[in-house]
């Protein structure tokens, strides 16, 4: 059974080959290759973009085979199910806000990512999750940054403040951190309020000390 779920693996028929993990699990739930199935079941579910499947199964694996010598992979794949690279997400956010559930999906891959590294900082899997961190991190900064300048240009400075302390709080690494500070100098000088306007500019002055905001405002 095992043999013929591999072959339908590799032939690219993960339905299929499912089938044949489920009933291999459910039938020999304590034998050699039941953890190996239960695997193979969430790369399946992956591969076929069911990301809450892949990431259900997944769980499964963690709570059931936390000590199992490749339990790192599932906190991998976890990340990979919902990363959502291939629906454009990395393409679309300099154009436009993530909407309501690639917000979601990114924030669930950046923690899944988070998790492998911090309990396996030296998996093989490491390296490649830190960098989807990076790319995640600086997606997800650049649409509440998307966000606040929607508000900054339609003179709701509140609110273009508000969203720009989100990237300065949460994503101080991301290169748009930059121009947060200055949309939130903009909007205090906007409001007519010169001291919050000076305070935000001297964080920038202290993280961002070449910015051409500054050099134009001396």
């Amino acid at each position: 059974m095992y043999a013929e779920a591999r072959a339908e693996l590799s032939a690219g028929n993960y339905p299929k080959a499912r089938e044949y993990y489920q009933k291999l699990e459910s039938r020999y739930p304590f034998g050699r290759h039941a953890q190996q199935a239960l695997m193979e079941i969430a790369y399946t579910y992956y591969k076929e973009g069911e990301s809450a499947q892949a990431v259900q199964a997944a769980d499964r694996f963690i709570r059931q085979y936390p000590n199992n010598p490749n339990v790192d992979y599932m906190y991998y794949l976890k990340g990979l199910a919902t990363f959502n690279d291939d629906s454009g997400l990395f393409a679309r956010v300099l154009m436009q806000d993530l909407d309501q559930r690639d917000a979601k999906s990114a924030r669930e891959s950046y923690d899944a990512f988070r998790d492998l590294i911090t309990r396996f900082p030296d998996s093989r899997y490491a390296d490649d999750a830190r960098a989807r961190m990076r790319h995640l991190i600086n997606a997800m900064a650049k649409a509440e940054l998307n966000v606040a300048n929607f508000y900054f240009v339609r003179k709701a400075y509140i609110a273009a403040i508000q969203r720009s302390q989100i990237v300065v709080r949460d994503f101080q690494t991301s290169p748009v951190a930059e121009e947060a500070l200055i949309l939130i100098a903009r909007s205090y000088q906007a409001l007519e309020l010169p001291d919050l306007q000076a305070d935000a500019e001297r964080v920038l002055a202290l993280n961002f000390p070449d910015s051409r905001y500054l050099q134009q405002r001396r």
